[in-house]
């Protein structure tokens, strides 16, 4: 497995910033700690998520407060998107067996899972910025299309954690397809 290692780090650098930013995450180099690894970066993300949404929700308590009762679905949209992200990477069952049980890691694949949960990660930065934009635009023309930017990396969000199941699956199933020694 450290092959496997070596060359994923020899490329990108992707477990390097997953590792700044959950201490404690060991990868999913070792075969037995794959799901144990998984579910503590889902947790990780899962939990920052939430607390994106209760931003979101005084955001919108704010807005009603100052009389902008027309923008509270806009920002709605957001929160339910922010909301359906955080159920998704809770509930996804930890360590896909498929992906988690092969004896043999394709370092390409793993690779890009590496890429994804990367991405996932700084998905929470992107929507922590736009949640601060949408803030600084009370009172301000922008507020709308503050909002309207802040739905859409909440949709982005989501489209990062659906393309990171496709590369497990897709792996599970390539798996599948290889024949029984």
């Amino acid at each position: 497995m450290s092959d496997i290692l070596g060359r994923v780090l020899e490329d990108q650098d992707f477990f390097r910033k997953i590792l700044g930013k959950i201490p404690g995450f060991s990868g999913y180099f070792d075969r037995t700690n794959r799901r144990s690894a998984d579910k503590l970066l889902r947790e990780t993300i899962a939990n920052r998520f939430e607390a994106l949404g209760q931003r979101i929700s005084g955001l919108q308590r704010d807005l009603i407060s100052q009389g902008e009762i027309r923008l509270i679905d806009d920002l709605e949209a957001a929160a339910l998107k922010i909301r359906q992200f955080t159920d998704r990477i809770r509930t996804a069952s930890y360590g896909y067996a498929g992906f988690f049980d092969a004896v043999k890691v394709n370092s390409e694949e793993l690779a890009q899972l590496y890429q994804y949960d990367l991405a996932l990660l700084e998905g929470g930065d992107e929507v922590e910025r736009s949640i601060d934009n949408v803030e600084a635009s009370f009172g301000t023309d922008g507020l709308v299309a503050a909002i309207r930017h802040l739905t859409k990396q909440a949709q982005v969000c989501l489209d990062a954690f659906d393309k990171r199941a496709e590369v497990i699956l897709n792996s599970g199933q390539q798996q599948d397809q290889q024949p029984q020694q």
